[in-house]
């Protein structure tokens, strides 16, 4: 064996042979990593801050105002948590929504007929949003509304029980209300009831449309009916 054979043999590979399915070689797949692909977070000089321009920073601002709204609001409501002053045990938790609706909370407290006529709208309109709800599934053949109110009202009901809050001072209840708690202006909800509400209904509406898409692709397609092709 002369010497240019052993400094050939020597010589550390950089590709690999793949093989499709018909076992056809492909020699394209370089593993040689270059120079732009070994940055890591000890090398500060290829630090991605360092190539901003001034252009670069205004246009953060120019392009992407949502973002900076939510970091500037990030850097205030990081001074209000650690300068306001905590509501103590005694007290009754401070609600801006119940202050926004002080006014309508004294008006129902003054009329209690309109409360519990306000209670039974409440209730038939609970009972028009679960009629359509299931009506979607055995009418319209799209379950996807149903399993997300499944989704939803099973981990409410979980959550429910895991943290028991103290019914608001000034709560108004009423025989004709389903379910029993309800309005900011009645003090059934907290704020944070309804703004959590609204996410958890479009986080369970995402998920039950990709469990129905799921669904469809392993063939599982028993809950639809008459439009198969609807999620």
């Amino acid at each position: 064996m002369n010497a240019d054979k052993i400094h050939q043999r020597s010589i550390p590979q950089t590709t690999t042979l793949l093989k499709t399915s018909n076992n056809v070689s492909i020699n394209n797949f370089n593993l040689k990593k270059t120079n732009n692909s070994t940055t890591t977070w000890g090398s500060l000089a290829d630090a991605s801050f360092l190539q901003w321009t001034t252009s670069d920073v205004f246009g953060l601002f120019k392009y992407h105002p949502v973002p900076c709204f939510f970091a500037v609001s990030l850097l205030f409501f990081m001074g209000v948590e650690y300068t306001l002053r905590m509501i103590p045990p005694s007290s009754p938790p401070f609600d801006i929504g119940f202050v926004a609706t002080a006014y309508l909370h004294r008006v129902l407290v003054a009329s209690p007929t309109l409360n519990t006529v306000l209670a039974g709208l409440n209730t038939v309109f609970v009972g028009m949003q679960t009629t359509y709800i299931i009506g979607t599934w055995v009418i319209e053949g799209r379950p996807r509304a149903t399993v997300a109110a499944l989704f939803m009202f099973t981990c409410r009901g979980i959550l429910g029980y895991s943290t028991q809050l103290p019914l608001p001072e000034g709560f108004l209840g009423s025989g004709a209300d389903f379910p029993v708690v309800r309005l900011l202006s009645t003090r059934g909800h907290y704020t944070i009831d309804l703004a959590v509400g609204v996410g958890a209904g479009m986080l369970f509406d995402s998920l039950a449309g990709k469990y129905m898409k799921k669904a469809m692709a392993e063939g599982g397609d028993v809950l639809y009916t008459n439009l198969p092709h609807l999620s």
